[in-house]
């Protein structure tokens, strides 16, 4: 499937340029002109973008066109974002430089007028690429088209906090108690009872696994029951970490293989259980036999059900027949689709619109996950040419000539906003069989300019939340689930497939697996990359000593290497990747983050946790005016932080584990931007901080993990004029816990205005804003 991101970037570039922001930092350096003709231009090749990105597949030259466009529209991302940098380092010396600083900018390249030229030459070359692309378009017969995504016109429901919403299962009744037969019956022999469920993908496997599994008739039939998202690689030891993680509510990834399957007998031992193994794909069979050998000690009476794509996978594990699921029948296809595509009132309303619809819904095959999605799509959409579109799109033929449904799924995604065409492009840098949070996705999508909002009192954070939620509404993703302070979402793996799709220049996951990534990848995670796996590493990942690494935005851990993230690793990013915006060196072995890190004046999000090596940041760290997020917990050996934090003038989230005294010492308190601070296991705090009046926009702190730090005995009594702060967490604190007990703990009157206070698992005060 050809790339389709494009239109996404180019409305990203037309945003920035309309911003606020950049019109104030255009403004210092005098080139206002040369952006409004940059404007023009771009928003004349954007009206014909979507023709463009359909066509594209029927010619090679238009391809081509296509992938210099994608080039200059980054470079032209990253000057504008050079003006904000700069505009945010003149304001910052301004504020907190001395004069001999001011002094030694005019005679550097730093001065204005040297950075005007620079820039105003950087457009100058843009422009003319550009310019010369759009003369370039008119031998393409391109048509100006219009995206229709109005987000406003999206269903709205309730989140759903059970594992499956029964109202959402249209027409397998039949299906599930066929299966809860089999599960009831007694064992003939003693040997483990398997029952595959089979089917393509998208039919409702897991979804009928679920009903099943959470059916009052089966729970009062197993004494333990288990669910499991099996790795598409079978990795026996991960499979049983996560059968022992759900059994017993704790992870014990610490422990080798044989510690791991004596851990497994003794829970199950004797035990009448179910087991899901959910999405199966290996057909490893010595892996299966040496995993069915130890679930074989549980009582006679156990069971196991598997979902899987492959008739292959059913013989080698089943000992019932499969059962194969098929397509809804039309009348339950057209139920369901009914359910997502209107509202009560429009049922009878529409009669015109419910004759395209089973049109449609007869092309679906009776795939729930199709059925779903276009409903999505269409829903509050009441112009019959939306619906005919949908009806009379060629990507039909691919359904019908190569059982393929990712071109009509696609429909989905052409039909997004453009900024949620960007986040939904991240998906791709996931691994499939994951839950996921939205701290860490949502973090992503900000660092990489991908979340703006025009609502002052609405933080990028809960932006975010809502565009997660508005891709759940369109049935982008699945299992979306509210925790305390976020929360946690799936995605279909053949959503999954259709974000690596529409992605697939953009972003890339390096594995063990990987053998070539393409030359203008801009966003790349790390997934299960041991040295082992890794040929002539020598300190650096390969794709780093590319040329092209210079044009990467973000480096992404989603497992954690700790032998991959070195000094040489980092000293390399820091010295080549001059246009991330988000790094993660988490988990690294260096004892001292480079000096270069100054380098990467674009960067927004700089993960560091857990490097337990770490002693010292540089003091060029204060240099990253535009940086966000800087999370530092579980550096056990980190000293003291650098003096000029307060140079940090953007940022907004903060996690600190340090061996200072007093975090007053690095100027924290002058964080006027700070909107959540985290304060984790630092043993010597005597002293959080006082004048903590400059915190106008702290929301949310949590000090966690202080309980051997005995000096730290109250809160700061500026705490009281944090109008702002709505959440107060405090864990494993001894003595500053007791202090903070209501009504009674001395520091109680500091914090009693504060809405939401949790002291260990207790929350003491819950109150809506």
């Amino acid at each position: 499937m050809a790339e389709s991101l494009l239109s996404g970037i180019a409305e990203g570039v037309l945003v920035k340029i309309a911003s606020l922001v950049l019109q104030e930092a255009v403004a210092i350096y005098g080139v206002e002109n040369q952006i409004s003709e940059l404007r023009e231009t771009l928003t004349a090749i954007n009206a014909v973008l979507l023709d463009a990105e359909e066509q594209q597949a029927k010619n090679h030259r238009l391809q081509v066109w296509l992938d210099r466009l994608r080039d200059v529209l980054y470079d032209a991302e990253d000057v504008l974002d050079e003006f904000g940098c700069e505009a945010l380092r003149k304001q910052v010396i301004s504020r907190h430089g001395g004069v001999k600083e001011k002094v030694c900018r005019f005679f550097s390249l730093s001065n204005p007028l040297i950075v005007r030229a620079k820039l105003s030459d950087k457009i100058k070359e843009i422009r003319g690429r550009l310019s010369r692309i759009s003369t370039e378009k008119d031998q393409f017969d391109l048509t100006m088209r219009n995206a229709d995504n109005d987000v406003a016109q999206t269903r709205s429901q309730e989140m759903t906090y059970s594992f499956v919403n029964k109202s959402d299962v249209i027409g397998r009744d039949i299906d599930k108690q066929k299966i809860i037969d089999m599960l009831l019956q007694s064992a003939n022999d003693k040997n483990l009872s398997v029952i595959p469920i089979v089917g393509i993908g998208g039919l409702g496997k897991t979804a009928l696994a679920k009903l099943i599994y959470n059916d009052d008739s089966v729970k009062e039939q197993f004494e333990l029951r288990m669910w499991v998202l099996v790795p598409q690689d079978f990795d026996l030891k991960k499979t049983i970490e996560e059968i022992i993680k759900v059994a017993i509510g704790q992870s014990l990834s610490n422990l080798n293989i044989q510690q791991l399957q004596t851990h497994l007998l003794g829970i199950i031992k004797d035990k009448k259980y179910l087991l899901v193994l959910d999405d199966v794909w290996s057909n490893d069979r010595n892996r299966w036999q040496e995993l069915r050998d130890l679930l074989s000690n549980g009582a006679s009476e156990s069971k196991v059900i598997v979902t899987t794509r492959s008739l292959e996978v059913a013989s080698m594990m089943g000992t019932f027949p499969a059962h194969n699921l098929e397509g809804l029948s039309l009348k339950d296809s057209m139920a369901l689709f009914i359910k997502w595509a209107f509202n009560e009132k429009e049922k009878q309303s529409r009669p015109n619109l419910l004759e395209i619809g089973n049109d449609i819904v007869k092309k679906s095959g009776g795939v729930p996950l199709l059925v779903k999605t276009l409903g999505s799509l269409l829903y509050s959409k009441h112009d019959d040419r939306h619906w005919t579109r949908v009806r009379d799109s060629e990507t039909w033929k691919l359904v019908e000539t190569k059982k393929d449904i990712l071109p009509v799924l696609k429909l989905s995604y052409d039909h997004l906003p453009f900024h949620l065409k960007r986040c939904f492009a991240t998906f791709s840098l996931l691994p499939r069989e994951a839950k996921h949070y939205s701290t860490f996705i949502v973090q992503i999508w900000i660092a990489l300019g991908f979340i703006s909002s025009t609502r002052e009192t609405l933080e990028l954070g809960d932006v975010g939340e809502e565009y997660i939620k508005e891709l759940w509404k369109r049935s982008l993703i699945q299992e979306v689930k509210e925790r305390e302070g976020y929360l946690t979402f799936q995605v279909h793996d053949l959503v999954h497939y259709l974000a690596a799709s529409v992605a697939q220049h953009d972003c890339f996951i390096f594995s063990i697996d990987t053998t070539e990534i393409l030359e203008g990848v801009r966003h790349i995670s790390l997934y299960r990359t041991p040295l082992e796996g890794i040929s002539n590493f020598n300190g650096v990942l390969p794709f780093l000593r590319k040329p092209t690494s210079k044009k990467l935005r973000a480096i992404i851990q989603v497992k954690h290497h700790v032998e991959v993230i070195t000094r040489e690793f980092a000293r390399t990013c820091t010295f080549k990747c001059n246009s991330l915006r988000y790094l993660s060196l988490a988990y690294g072995t260096f004892e001292e983050l480079p000096s270069s890190i100054c380098n990467l004046r674009q960067l927004r999000s700089l993960d560091l946790r857990e490097n337990k090596r770490l002693k010292k940041l540089p003091n060029t760290i204060c240099e990253l005016q535009s940086l966000l997020s800087l999370h530092l917990g579980g550096c056990s050996e980190l000293g003291n932080l650098p003096k000029n934090m307060k140079r940090l003038s953007s940022l907004t989230f903060l996690v600190v584990t340090t061996k200072q005294s007093s975090l007053q010492e690095s100027g924290i308190q002058f964080l006027e931007n700070l909107h959540w601070l985290a304060i984790e296991d630092c043993q010597n705090l005597r002293v959080l901080f006082e004048g903590t009046c400059r915190l106008t926009r702290l929301r949310k702190v949590d000090i966690i993990q202080c309980e051997q730090c005995p000096n730290l005995l109250s809160m700061p009594h500026g705490i009281q004029s944090l109008t702002a702060l709505k959440e107060l967490y405090i864990k494993h604190c001894g003595e500053l816990s007791k202090r903070c007990e209501p009504q009674i703990g001395e520091d109680w009157h500091k914090i009693a205005h504060i809405p939401r206070i949790k002291l260990d698992s207790r929350n003491v005060q819950w109150k809506d804003d």
